[in-house]
């Protein structure tokens, strides 16, 4: 199936019914009064976040979404249907945005939730509404109010517990395939991978998480180059970030720093996620020269430098454990914020 995270979209909620003008004949009744019945409520347009959905593919292929107009009333109090809604199913994940597409509307972040986009207009009153003791034959019933049209675009954020972020070729896809059961496609040319992938990843039998793989980042992309920042809102949903680096290049540094570049100058709260870097592809250099090469950049960025190789396996099995317990300290921490939150009282 193939990946799309972003889609614009039409809806319109449906009309409402208009009220009906009637009157009761009947033998023997001369006076049988007013009996027009309302309309029914136009159908609303929802949206719903789904499990076992990814991509927003088939909003490529279909992007307008009517709500149903309510029935219109009838004689002898009759009230007419409610319009059919419709109900818009998206990946756990996905924002609605506004037609200037920046304007949140709402966030999907959990599984069946359900946001209302546009309301049906309320069905019209017949003229039995309107009847009363200085008005005891009324001659008009009211239309149906319209629906809600609004433009709007869907963009999806990938749920993921860690993402593998790094330059082009700097062998995430290949780590991706050496942990879980994913596929992405592998090849010796850069931006081998054009759209993120999920992975699960079975630490024993009981644990396990999610790793997405995305696509790599050059110098700019926070400004639009290479691919962008059409990825890198899918960083925004990952709990911890693992920085991967050829570790064959000439200048390891340089690659570390334009990435942490470009998600500080994307922000939205990226560059503060906890972060593993780790030097990929050890196997093609020998034992010393890759330990040199790791003790030299680890003292030039001050930070703790892991190796391994995702052809091989070395390192790969600690590194994923360390995710874990990261992974695993990260919720205990959230878990005490939110007790100490509902904790609190004025």
């Amino acid at each position: 199936m193939k990946f799309l995270d972003q889609a614009k979209i039409y809806i319109r909620s449906g009309n409402g019914g208009a009220g009906a003008v009637s009157f009761r004949r009947e033998k023997f009744i001369p006076f049988g009064g007013p009996d027009g019945g309302d309309g029914g409520k136009g159908g609303d347009v929802w949206i719903e976040a789904a499990d076992g959905l990814n991509t927003l593919i088939d909003y490529r292929y279909q992007q307008h979404y009517n709500g149903k107009t309510g029935g219109h009333g009838m004689g002898q109090n009759r009230h007419g249907a409610d319009g059919e809604s419709v109900t818009l199913r998206v990946p756990t994940g996905t924002q609605v945005l506004d037609e200037d597409k920046e304007t949140v509307i709402a966030d999907l972040d959990k599984a069946g939730m359900r946001v209302l986009l546009a309301k049906g207009g309320n069905g019209g009153f017949g003229n039995a509404y309107f009847k009363s003791s200085v008005n005891q034959a009324p001659r008009h019933a009211n239309p149906g109010l319209d629906g809600e049209e609004r433009t709007l675009w869907l963009r999806l954020k990938l749920i993921a517990d860690a993402g593998l972020v790094g330059m082009p070729n700097a062998g995430k896809s290949t780590f991706l395939r050496s942990v879980s059961s994913a596929t992405p496609k592998v090849a010796d040319y850069p931006f081998t991978t054009l759209h993120p992938h999920l992975g699960v990843v079975s630490i024993g039998e009981s644990e396990r998480f999610i790793m997405a793989d995305l696509p790599g980042l050059i110098e700019g992309a926070a400004e639009g180059t290479g691919l962008g920042t059409r990825f890198l809102g899918h960083v925004e949903r990952c709990v911890a970030l693992v920085h991967l680096i050829d570790i064959t290049q000439d200048d390891v540094e340089e690659a570390y720093r334009t990435v942490r570049h470009e998600l500080e100058e994307y922000g939205e709260g990226v560059a503060e996620k906890p972060e593993i870097i780790a030097l990929n592809k050890v196997d093609a250099l020998t034992p010393e020269d890759a330990q040199a090469k790791r003790d030299a950049f680890a003292k030039a960025i001050g930070k703790d430098v892991r190796l391994v190789s995702g052809v091989s396996g070395a390192g790969v099995r600690e590194l994923v454990n360390e995710i874990a317990a990261m992974l695993r300290d990260r919720r205990s921490e959230e878990a005490a914020e939110l007790e100490a939150d509902e904790d609190w009282a004025p």
